[in-house]
């Protein structure tokens, strides 16, 4: 039973500590919509998006407004477009019109964005994979809402460096596609390691084909509140630390599990998991930076962060894990630059650079993630970030993931403003030396012998 201290508890953590359930994901299988005709494709998935989706905006709200627990996003995940557009699509053309499709279907039902259009490359890439991913950076200059993800390994296939080399090619492309805007379509593709089928997380969220028909997963995020707990029991011993962290973790996922149990229940569809992540947005007092500070850093990037983070994202799973029995999705905390202001005031002090975040990524959830860099940067160069994340997240048996910006026109010691959830981040310098001959090696890295199990 929960007492009234519970629910007291509950109500300062929302409306004092930016509490809030991050994200209402409906996954949707549109492998029922393929076809050999193209508008017939674009028809079955907009019919079939709104037959499954046409109430979820209205249900968030209702369950919002009833249970007064904010909730931000309302959005959708579909099987990735590379599968479901690979009888009907003979060019990079044909894919971008099921993007449209797509995106005038998200502005139908309202949500704030559909992730999916995306191709599953571990191993290698398909004639349709190949075409989607030269067709990204049309499909997101000329759409609002529509995220594109492309995985290029994993722990159990090695990394396809074809895909990897290609990636960087798109990367850039899609900066100057979009340089108008500050290269926002950098900001809506991620290019992932390991991707798992159950992300409720843009930019990496897509329906897996190992899923259900259709789910609703959830994703909750409580920077805040980690960090108040945090300064009541400031000097403590790291015993205290630990618990405290996780302690707090389960009452935000129990938060998650409520709205993910009565949204599956409106909606009439399977509930698939709760992804537990520390996940920042640009509002004062809601920063996984800030944490690491009351944890005993100066700034993010100064010695001791890794182990700081480490040990924050193991109790935040560990807390999390008790308070739900599907806890999925990527769970623990995210380090994006732009979406953190005290990430990017790191930046500014000069303590955080790329090479401290691609440290702690290795024991963080996701990766280099929102990290604006000069628009001059090669795509080798990025193609070798991507590479070394992905390797990262390969030989770690983890998810990894880089969201970079190559921003069009500018360079180090400038900003870039994205609005809203996404914020602003400064352009953060890289390392010039080149890695153009390793990155035009065609073929694969084979996986770690440590992923030869069977």
């Amino acid at each position: 039973m929960i007492n009234i201290s519970e629910v007291l508890e509950t109500n300062r953590m929302i409306q004092s500590e930016n509490l809030d359930v991050r994200t209402i994901t409906m996954g949707v299988s549109l492998l029922d919509c393929a076809d050999s005709n193209l508008d017939v494709v674009c028809k079955n998935i907009y019919a079939k998006l709104l037959r499954y989706a046409g109430r979820l905006v209205r249900t968030g709200e209702d369950i919002s407004r009833e249970f007064g627990i904010p909730i931000v996003n309302k959005r959708i995940s579909v099987t990735p477009v590379a599968l479901v557009g690979a009888a009907c699509c003979r060019r990079p053309e044909d894919f971008v019109e099921i993007a449209r499709t797509l995106d005038r279907a998200a502005a139908e039902l309202g949500v704030n964005f559909l992730g999916g259009y995306s191709a599953v490359v571990s191993k290698g890439m398909t004639p349709a994979d190949e075409m989607l991913i030269r067709s990204i950076p049309e499909a997101l200059a000329g759409t609002e809402r529509i995220c594109a993800s492309v995985n290029v390994g994993s722990t159990k296939t090695g990394l396809d460096m074809d895909a990897v080399r290609l990636m960087g090619e798109t990367v850039k492309a899609a900066a100057e596609r979009t340089r108008d805007s500050g290269s926002l379509g950098c900001a809506k593709l991620v290019v992932l390691c390991n991707a798992p089928d159950d992300n409720p997380f843009m930019a990496g969220a897509f329906h897996g084909v190992t899923e259900a028909d259709a789910v609703v997963n959830v994703g909750v995020s409580g920077p805040g509140v980690v960090k108040y707990a945090l300064e009541q029991i400031r000097g403590a011993d790291f015993e205290t630390l630990c618990e405290t962290v996780k302690r707090t973790a389960f009452k935000i996922t129990r938060v998650g599990q409520l709205v993910a149990q009565e949204a599956s229940r409106r909606l009439g569809v399977p509930f698939g998991i709760i992804d537990l992540s520390l996940a920042p947005t640009p509002a004062v007092g809601d920063s996984v930076a800030d944490i690491l500070k009351e944890i005993g850093l100066e700034h993010p990037g100064a010695p001791g962060t890794t182990a700081a983070l480490a040990l924050l994202n193991d109790q935040v799973k560990k807390g999390g894990v008790m308070a739900s029995s599907y806890v999925g999705g990527l769970s623990g905390a995210f380090i994006p630059v732009s979406e953190d202001q005290g990430m990017i005031d790191a930046v500014v002090a000069g303590a955080l650079t790329i090479e401290k975040l691609e440290a702690m990524t290795c024991v963080c959830s996701v990766g280099l993630d929102m990290i604006a860099i000069p628009g001059d940067t090669s795509a080798a160069t990025i193609s070798g970030i991507i590479a070394d994340e992905a390797a990262i997240g390969m030989v770690n048996q983890k998810t990894t993931a880089v969201r970079i910006i190559p921003v069009a026109g500018k360079g180090v010691g400038e900003t870039v403003e994205f609005g809203g959830l996404l914020g602003h981040a400064p352009i953060m310098p890289v390392n010039r030396s080149s890695c153009e001959r390793f990155i035009a090696r065609k073929g694969r890295i084979p996986a770690p012998i440590h992923s030869f199990r069977n």
